[in-house]
């Protein structure tokens, strides 16, 4: 099979949505990667991570928060999605009705119930090595988060803990206990 373009797979995603069929796609490598949908607790880390992030970062006007749809197209002409980011302000001026064509500033992945971890630290330290300031793993089986940064060790988060990211929000914090969805009796 030939290797795959940016523009190919957004003929391919236009066709599958006119059949009726709503796949989300990233490129890796001129190949096509096929994302399944995310177990409802991980889907819940996520809205409440960007509800937290958003609630800090528009009243400041510090930048855009993406969630599992927003693509981007990176500088080795991959074309991927965490499942959410965030770019600052003064990188992304504008609204853009295409793929953002730069490295997000965050990236975050959230461990699905069939989610192995090494390929979603492999994607964290793609994007990092690309210029991403941090990644963070959030691993819902094992109720932690780890922080990577383009130096240094990898941080571990559990409950108990607090998560900060001076370098993009300063005076942030959310305590790790407030990502985890709650339980009703």
């Amino acid at each position: 099979m030939p290797l795959m373009s940016v523009k190919d797979l957004e003929q391919l995603q236009a066709t599958l949505c006119e059949a009726g069929l709503d796949y989300q796609l990233e490129l890796e490598d001129g190949k096509i990667l096929v994302m399944g949908p995310s177990d409802v607790d991980s889907s819940e880390i996520g809205v409440r991570l960007s509800a937290f992030l958003f609630a800090w970062v528009y009243p400041r006007q510090l930048g855009r928060i993406f969630e599992s749809s927003g693509g981007f197209i990176l500088p080795d002409t991959n074309l991927r999605a965490p499942d959410v980011s965030f770019v600052r302000a003064e990188r992304l001026k504008q609204r853009l009705r295409s793929f953002a064509e730069l490295v997000p500033d965050l990236v975050v992945e959230i461990k699905s119930q069939s989610d192995r971890i090494k390929p979603l630290k492999e994607k964290i330290n793609m994007f990092l090595k690309l210029g991403a300031k941090v990644g963070i793993l959030i691993d819902p089986d094992k109720q932690t988060v780890t922080v990577y940064r383009p130096t240094g060790t990898p941080v571990v988060l559990m409950d108990g803990d607090i998560l900060t990211i001076s370098e993009l929000f300063p005076g942030w914090e959310l305590p790790i206990s407030e990502l985890w969805p709650p339980i009703f009796e």
